[in-house]
């Protein structure tokens, strides 16, 4: 998710298309790229309010990497000259010091073109980034970060599984990932529209599919549900009125809305979700397409805990692993805005 310049009152008002990650290095066991997988040398820089993001802090919790890869979280509201550190004392980050995560963009490459986004992975000893590729980013902590995984961490893109999890990836990112930015930032009728069907006709196809089995792919979490729980749990908070996804709620399709809380529920979903700052983010921060900032209290959240049944239809959510411990100390998601 990109900020800076006047892309936020600029959403609604012009075609949207979604930016390519500019900086694509990967981070490996054998370091190819420069960059090899070395414990405590990389800091993660996410906001709680962005889905991609999102991503890769569920990935990392689930992981056990919280030792090996620190993380730092940014305020859910930016300014123009991108993502700050404004929660941290002195509206520093303690680790890489900066007051925003552009520095650490221009380390890399001065005059960069494109946006500053979220997820960013950056080198603590020279302060650069290294990657924003988002579609990657997760891939490589479940694969090439294995060493440094926790003992019982589940296999979360499973070698026998990746072409069937790819494929279903895809057409979630296509349809729901990305179709709900679509349909939010068009600009003129047919375009929003045509996102609109995409989205309302792929989650019908989820449904069905979900209606027999508790998983995407295979009977244990996967990379796929990650994906496409980032976009359901904000669904009804915000891209059902501010996106103007409103054919129907989550809360309405009776097998999503079980699936997404079965895995809220879940150990690493449900406990990194931050509703306020979800909130707070898309409807302050949009001011093409929300002018007054003001942000909705609704809905109501309290569903999210209520029993769910999925488990009825089997699976093992962590194979023959084991879940996360409890969240350390400093990373807990505050109270406000919690279901």
């Amino acid at each position: 998710m990109s900020s800076g310049g006047d892309g936020n009152s600029a959403y609604g008002h012009r075609p949207f298309e979604r930016s390519r990650s500019h900086f694509t290095d990967r981070i490996t066991a054998d370091g190819r790229d420069g960059w090899p997988v070395t414990a405590g040398r990389y800091r993660l820089v996410v906001s709680r309010a962005c889905p991609w993001a999102s991503r890769a802090v569920i990935s990392r919790r689930l992981l056990g990497l919280e030792d090996a890869l620190s993380m730092a979280i940014a305020d859910p509201v930016q300014d123009d000259r991108s993502w700050r550190f404004t929660l941290d004392p002195d509206g520093r980050d303690p680790v890489l010091g900066i007051r925003y995560l552009a520095q650490a963009y221009e380390r890399r490459e001065p005059g960069h073109p494109g946006g500053v986004s979220v997820p960013a992975i950056v080198d603590v000893p020279s302060g650069a980034l290294v990657t924003n590729d988002y579609g990657r980013l997760t891939l490589d902590l479940a694969t090439e970060w294995t060493a440094l995984h926790r003992p019982g961490a589940p296999d979360l893109y499973p070698d026998r599984l990746r072409d069937e999890i790819d494929a279903v990836m895809a057409d979630v990112y296509e349809d729901v990932n990305n179709g709900v930015y679509r349909a939010g930032f068009a600009s003129e009728q047919g375009a929003y529209e045509k996102a609109f069907e995409g989205v309302f006709g792929r989650l019908e196809l989820l449904s069905s599919r979900l209606a027999g089995q508790r998983y995407l792919v295979g009977d244990t979490i996967t990379e796929a549900d990650i994906r496409l729980f980032t976009t359901l749990v904000r669904f009804d908070a915000v891209y059902h009125g501010h996106f103007k996804c409103n054919r129907h709620k989550l809360t309405e399709d009776r097998v999503l809305w079980a699936y997404a809380r079965d895995l809220f529920q879940t150990p690493g979903f449900g406990d990194t979700v931050d509703f306020d700052h979800i909130k707070r983010h898309y409807y302050r921060v949009h001011t093409g397409i929300n002018p007054t900032g003001i942000v909705p209290l609704g809905p109501d959240l309290s569903g999210w805990r209520t029993p769910h049944r999925r488990e009825e239809l089997g699976g093992r959510p962590f194979g023959t692993g084991t879940p996360p411990g409890p969240v350390r100390a400093g990373e807990e998601v505050a109270a406000r805005g919690r279901p």
